[in-house]
């Protein structure tokens, strides 16, 4: 294998992880906090991909500036992670925390399957496609080979997302007092910690970065029925392979499937989603928690 593939397989297989991490960092931070595996994440990212696509194919014929395409992504994002956000946990979330983990992933299944044929009454089964943001940024020769800088700033917007995170978790009250919840849930409520206010912004956090995912992604696909299906399978592999609840396992599960199947398509194409459920396999088989889950508190 010459140099020049494998910076190939390299550059793919990043752009591929950040798009996953994306993806599968909200889910991460639900289930960390709420511990509760949130199927409907990727209608999340489903509507996000639609509600962007639309806009700006409206908003192309403007005639208006090409970088307001950015601020709507991240407006369609706010707006459906607050929406869709408070709707889900309130309207039905809060009424699980008490029961079994497996009633509540039947839960927020069954309102998967709402949504997706919510998005198919709203805007049917034809593909949408908003490519004009994909074309402002151009494209950069990297190994002769041309790539559009637009997939490239996915890698620059999974890594800002990553610090955000990190700092909010390390170095802000609400992340201390996330991590106190974590930790026990009882005992922080007992201290006077709001746990139902940290749930609720919790979920809206988890709703924007789904619903940013597909955003951000909808120029660069076609957006069309099944997105969500497709989504929501590989977040699940990258969760468990880097531990559920941890936010490095979800950017070390990204990179490790990323970049497995970046050389599986330039390789091997027929393996290319046999390789990851493979590394699953391999990663359930020798640690079942993940490789980067977090510690589980001892209560005596």
């Amino acid at each position: 294998m010459d140099t020049e593939l494998l910076l190939i397989i390299l550059i793919d297989g990043l752009v591929y992880a950040s798009y996953l991490f994306m993806v599968s960092v909200g889910l991460t931070v639900i289930c960390g906090v709420q511990k509760i595996l949130n199927v409907t994440h990727g209608s999340l990212y489903a509507f996000g991909a639609y509600l962007c696509a639309t806009i700006l194919i409206v908003y192309a014929e403007t005639g208006w500036p090409g970088a307001g395409a950015f601020v709507i992504m991240a407006l369609t994002a706010i707006f459906l992670g607050i929406v869709f956000g408070i709707i889900i946990e309130r309207g039905l979330l809060r009424f699980l925390y008490a029961e079994d983990e497996h009633i509540v992933v039947l839960a927020t299944f069954a309102a998967f399957l709402i949504l997706e044929d919510v998005l198919l009454l709203i805007w049917g089964t034809n593909p949408y496609i908003a490519a004009e943001p994909l074309a402002l940024l151009g494209q950069t020769d990297i190994a002769e080979l041309p790539f559009d800088n637009y997939n490239l700033s996915m890698i620059l917007l999974s890594a800002l997302v990553a610090a955000v995170l990190w700092y909010g978790l390390r170095r802000t009250t609400f992340g201390k007092m996330l991590l106190a919840v974590i930790f026990d849930r009882e005992l922080s409520q007992s201290m006077g910690i709001n746990v139902t206010r940290i749930f609720l912004l919790t979920f809206i956090v988890g709703s924007f970065l789904g619903a940013l995912g597909g955003a951000y992604q909808a120029p660069a696909i076609s957006v069309q029925p099944g997105i969500g299906v497709e989504v929501i399978v590989l977040a699940f592999a990258v969760v468990v392979i880097g531990g559920m609840g941890s936010i490095p396992g979800a950017l070390i599960g990204s990179l490790v499937v990323g970049v497995a199947r970046a050389a599986a398509v330039h390789l091997e194409p027929v393996l290319e989603l046999f390789v990851i459920y493979m590394i699953m396999a391999i990663v359930l088989i020798v640690r079942p928690q993940g490789l980067f889950a977090p510690a589980k508190p001892r209560k005596i």
